[in-house]
């Protein structure tokens, strides 16, 4: 016993002495679908103060183009989650062969009607029309998707503006989770201009401006950056955003001990005969070595929803000044071209 009783005390020592480490237990799973419901909360409460206060309830117009499974869902799930917040909504079906004119017709009637808040094209959009010609046919004012080339440069800037939805989400999970960024260093893997760009911009910028941007010193990763080279940003990285979809993109030797990895990709895969929805992280194995982590379903989908949502009401309490210059513009340009014609 007098034996064991040294070895013991000689086996504690020596673990203080070269800091043997135990291993760590699983990372903290960010709940998507919890904080949504939250936030889902947060907005009906919102939205029925607005009401109450004699406002216009807030609407929400989507124009879906085309027989797209995936969007006719999506959308759907927008337009029940608006119902559920308070926020009217409605969704413009239109054919497989429209034409972009005919579209861009359809999306400028929407931005005169005074009735309606906030206004998205469901993408992606059959192949003979231009998704960034759509995109910046819609009012900035209305543009809930924050996808207009004037949000994205407010967003450049730092300015306030509408963000885009899933750069907001991916901020929401870090932020609602205590995940600490100011001066942290940040790898987004992805750099298309709806989702990679706009987290990386949000990320980086000046945590003192209008956007609540996160300070992080942030390095955009893509797919030609050599696998190599990823891996070497990635283990350095306290916060690693993935949106690329490759499955298995992200595994345990290329996480830090202890990041925050958060996985925007949603991939479906054949496994064991079924389909199985899978982002670009090998959840299991990353999940023994970081401190946070969001499933795939479940982290970052149920939140890029309700940040629409978030961002339909914020147009909506916004529309009255607008409506003032708006409606100042218009009688503006009437009298300008009266004179015109008179003169």
């Amino acid at each position: 016993m007098a034996l064991q009783r040294v070895l013991n005390i000689g086996t504690q020592l020596i673990s203080r002495k070269f800091h043997i480490s135990q291993p760590s237990s699983k990372a903290v799973i960010i709940d998507g679908k919890k904080i949504s419901k939250q936030i889902q909360s947060e907005l009906k409460a919102s939205v029925d103060s607005w009401v109450l206060a004699g406002n216009r309830r807030p609407k929400l117009v989507a124009v879906l183009v085309g027989n797209n499974e995936a969007s006719k869902l999506y959308v759907k799930k927008k337009c029940v989650t608006a119902e559920s917040i308070g926020i009217d909504s409605e969704t413009i079906t239109m054919c497989e062969d429209t034409s972009q004119d005919d579209l861009i017709r359809v999306v400028e009637e929407l931005n005169h009607d005074h009735s309606i808040d906030g206004v998205l094209v469901q993408l992606p959009l059959p192949n003979n029309i231009v998704e960034r010609e759509i995109c910046s046919a819609v009012a900035p004012a209305k543009d809930v998707d924050g996808f207009h080339l004037a949000n994205m440069g407010r967003l450049c800037l730092g300015d306030r503006g509408i963000v885009p939805a899933t750069a907001l989400a991916v901020r929401e999970l870090i932020s609602r989770s205590n995940i600490e960024t100011k001066g942290k260093n940040a790898v987004v893997i992805g750099r298309s201009k709806h989702v990679g760009l706009p987290i990386a911009l949000l990320l980086q910028g000046d945590g003192k401006g209008q956007v609540g941007a996160l300070d992080m010193t942030t390095t955009i990763c893509h797919r030609y950056t050599p696998h190599e080279e990823l891996k070497k940003y990635t283990q350095l990285a306290d916060v690693v955003i993935s949106a690329v979809g490759i499955p298995r993109l992200l595994t345990k030797d290329m996480i830090k001990p202890g990041a925050c990895v958060i996985d925007v990709a949603i991939n479906r895969e054949l496994v064991n005969g079924k389909w199985k929805l899978t982002g670009d992280v090998d959840f299991n194995e990353v999940a023994e070595v970081a401190g946070h982590i969001t499933p795939v379903p479940g982290g970052v989908g149920p939140m890029t929803v309700i940040m629409l949502m978030k961002n339909t009401l914020e147009v909506s309490q916004k529309r009255p000044q607008q409506l003032i210059y708006e409606v100042g513009k218009e009688l503006e340009d009437t009298g300008r071209k009266l004179l015109n014609k008179y003169n």
